[in-house]
């Protein structure tokens, strides 16, 4: 099943989604530091934030490559690199989850809005909703926000995630335009 699930994706889509995994993984350290520097004394959790820019590679691994299922294999890309290598930001053994669903949130905006390719509405949509779902999966499974803190919460992970999807739709563009990406 796993083989012919991963055989509609061609060698060079597998590889953007890698690289699309491994980028999300490697900048999540930094930006969530300085996140928490801003975020913590308003008693929001730091990666509601941050996650905009992590959330981002979530985004931009369907906006690349065109396949339905990429922002999954994305996000469960990242959970099992952040499980092995024990990067900070890991939610332990549950890190292929709450990894997986905020890319599969992300594949159904795609789903749901971009039809032929990838488009600027679904790209903001989708880092919107793989941030919303990632900010409520943590708090579900660490936080325990109460409902103020989680709504304020919640809308800041929005307008990141808003703003790391237009990144990514940005990022799309510019490799379609040199012709790096079909």
């Amino acid at each position: 099943m796993l083989k012919r699930w991963l055989s509609k994706y061609t060698p060079f889509h597998l590889m953007l989604i890698a690289a699309a995994a491994a980028l999300g993984v490697a900048v999540k350290p930094v930006v969530s530091t300085l996140a928490h520097a801003v975020t913590g004394p308003l008693f929001i959790p730091g990666g509601a934030v941050a996650g905009g820019v992590y959330m981002l590679f979530l985004a931009l691994a369907p906006a690349l490559t065109g396949a339905k299922g990429a922002g999954t294999l994305c996000g469960l890309c990242q959970g099992l690199l952040v499980l092995a290598l024990g990067v900070p930001g890991s939610h332990g053994a549950l890190s292929p989850l709450t990894y997986t669903l905020p890319g599969a949130a992300a594949d159904l905006m795609f789903l749901l809005f971009a039809r032929k390719e990838a488009n600027f509405p679904a790209c903001v949509l989708a880092g919107l909703l793989a941030n919303l779902a990632g900010t409520a999966l943590a708090n579900l499974a660490f936080f325990s926000l109460p409902p103020v803190p989680l709504l304020l919460s919640l809308c800041a992970a929005a307008l990141s995630g808003s703003f790391g999807g237009a990144g990514a739709w940005g990022i799309a563009k510019q490799l379609k335009r040199w012709g790096l990406v079909k």
